[in-house]
């Protein structure tokens, strides 16, 4: 999968839902946009499932991504946040699968190891690292985290399906100093 591609990344939730969108480029993420959708002044639950399926289907339909990489439910001790979470991925899934957008879904603490190392890492530093990593301006960063975890969804699909470009090859020393006779004294 080194072709140039688009890869939306969305961070489910019904409070907040983030999303980054990151452009493969002659294999080297670029990012495309990175933004949330603040659903907390809806009172009611179905109506904010609404707006992320209706989010999800505008950003497809502007973006054209090739694929749609997802943060899985994790388990918590709240029966009804989990509930509601499940849902806000369902609808987001759902809206990518009427797109007939392929679908890849990773685990938060999947994502987090390959952004920062840690399974454990904060929201924080999975940002900090998304800042360092693609090189994005202090300016361009938002304040809402759940958008740099949209995004770190979309790098971690990358990090998983690219096929990293070899120059060369070699069967050990002796070939490698065959290879590069300017390299070694």
């Amino acid at each position: 999968m080194s072709k140039d591609r688009v890869i939306l990344g969305i961070d489910p939730g019904t409070i907040v839902m983030g999303y980054g969108l990151l452009h493969i480029v002659d294999n080297k993420p670029v990012v495309g946009t990175m933004g949330f959708l603040q659903l907390n002044k809806y009172d009611d639950h179905y109506l904010r499932l609404r707006r992320i399926f209706e989010r999800v289907i505008s950003l497809i339909d502007e973006y054209h991504p090739d694929e749609l990489a997802i943060e899985a439910p994790f388990f918590g001790k709240n029966v009804q946040s989990m509930l509601k979470l499940g849902r806000a991925q369902g609808v987001a899934i759902a809206a990518a699968l009427s797109r007939d957008l392929p679908i890849y879904e990773y685990a938060p603490l999947k994502i987090k190891m390959s952004i920062t190392g840690s399974g454990s890492a904060s929201k924080e530093q999975v940002s900090g690292m998304l800042q360092r990593i693609l090189h994005i301006p202090e300016e361009h960063m938002l304040t809402q985290l759940d958008a740099t975890d949209g995004l770190a969804a979309a790098l971690c699909h990358f990090y998983q399906t690219n096929k990293p470009v070899q120059e060369k090859s070699y069967t050990g020393w002796k070939d490698f100093i065959n290879k590069n006779p300017g390299k070694v004294r």
